[in-house]
């Protein structure tokens, strides 16, 4: 009896440790300051800088061009051409490009690239190859130094014809990527 007594003390004694463990351990944590800090280095005050104005700049041929006012043809950016259901650049519109992309960084302004086509194929369709033709003139324009974010692009498809026709001549001519202030 005296054995199991002691046995039963002891065990008791081992489950007191163990709660008395427990309880100790769940104790108060210290409160976290979870307001943001600033970096020792950081200086509090705030410093703006101004909005970047683009000023009117003299181009090789003398002229003055204010690039907030002027459409991209008039300080002789030129349209690009592209052969019947195409998107790809030929060495003909290279250097059309090559010009412009001259024309463009030095003068700094934002442009709009609009993709166009002739009125045969779907509206649909239209819309995408004109998307794909002012895509393929920005990236090769960005190829050449032109900062890709002055450059935005658009697809009027068939929707904004350059020659009203319906004849070779005259869809040659729709098939285009226009330069536009945007």
């Amino acid at each position: 009896m005296e054995l199991q007594h002691k046995r039963v003390t002891v065990l008791a004694l081992i489950l007191m440790a163990g709660l008395l463990v427990l309880v100790s351990g769940c104790g108060n944590k210290p409160a976290v300051d979870t307001a943001p800090t600033m970096p020792d280095d950081m200086n509090t005050t705030e410093t703006l800088t101004p909005p970047v104005v683009q000023e009117p700049k003299v181009v090789d041929d003398g002229n003055v061009i204010d690039p907030k006012t002027m459409d991209p043809q008039d300080y002789g950016v030129e349209d690009v051409f592209f052969a019947f259901d195409q998107y790809g650049l030929d060495e003909v519109s290279m250097g059309v490009l090559a010009r412009n992309a001259r024309i463009l960084k030095d003068v700094g302004a934002l442009v709009l690239i609009s993709g166009h086509c002739d009125e045969r194929g779907t509206v649909e369709y239209n819309l995408a190859l004109g998307e794909k033709r002012a895509r393929a003139v920005r990236d090769y324009l960005a190829s050449l130094g032109v900062p890709q974010g002055r450059m935005l692009i658009t697809s009027y498809g068939e929707n904004k014809p350059f020659s009203v026709g319906h004849t070779d001549q005259a869809w040659a001519q729709n098939r285009r990527a226009h330069f536009e202030r945007p």
